[in-house]
């Protein structure tokens, strides 16, 4: 019976990330158990289990005799996060562009495709999705399974703050200009070129945070 109590809670653990990264829980909301076992349809136990998982990942905080929130990325957390995860993307941009072959540059760029069609249709969602889909492929790309899971634990508390960039007037086109300057760079087999500029893209998103942190409503907390 041991696989599908694990299977239960990692069920619980995916539905309730959805939940938060969708903006569904919002950023420092009470997570009432009761509630969420019924809509979930699992009893208890798998459940805090899931909320356990959730907190170790950062997603979640759990406060003595109160019980869990869901977590707020603040300033101080932009500010510390994305210097790292620009430093191990560019990697991954460097060890994809050593390892794509034709099939692999054929499947970015239909990607980008998608990405710049969005782009051009001011579809922030659509294009939130596709831009993620093409980050995981350089990482899949990069075939690093430590970068790859440093990563995913960082990823994972950025999308707390999920597509808000896009809002800030022009980033979305600059987010595509800089999407395309690293496919180029893949492209060309240019490993190094690559690198640098995802680095430079990731932190062109925490400017945009930032931006965003100090003339718009925003997820991001003091």
């Amino acid at each position: 019976m041991r696989p599908v109590a694990n299977s239960l809670h990692d069920q619980a653990a995916e539905m309730l990330r959805q939940q938060i990264f969708a903006g569904d829980l919002a950023p420092g909301s009470f997570i009432d158990e009761a509630a969420l076992c019924e809509r979930l349809a699992v009893s208890r136990t798998p459940l805090r289990e899931a909320l356990k998982v959730l907190v170790a990942e950062g997603l979640l905080r759990h406060e003595p005799r109160r019980g869990c929130f869901v977590a707020e990325i603040t300033a101080r957390d932009v500010d510390q996060i994305f210097p790292v995860i620009a430093l191990l993307e560019g990697r991954a941009a460097f060890e994809a562009t050593e390892h794509a072959g034709p099939a692999d540059i054929a499947a970015l760029h239909v990607l980008h495709q998608r990405l710049q069609a969005h782009a051009e249709a001011g579809r922030i969602h659509d294009y939130y999705e596709v831009n993620y889909a093409i980050h995981e492929a350089f990482i899949t790309l990069a075939d690093n399974r430590w970068l790859a899971q440093v990563i995913g634990d960082l990823r994972k508390i950025l999308r707390l703050a999920r597509h808000q960039t896009l809002h800030v007037p022009g980033r979305l086109q600059q987010s595509l200009v800089e999407h395309l300057a690293v496919f180029a760079a893949l492209q060309n087999g240019d490993a190094g070129a690559a690198e640098q500029i995802m680095r430079d893209h990731l932190l062109a998103q925490r400017d945009a945070l930032r931006e965003l942190a100090r003339h718009h409503p925003s997820r991001i907390t003091p």
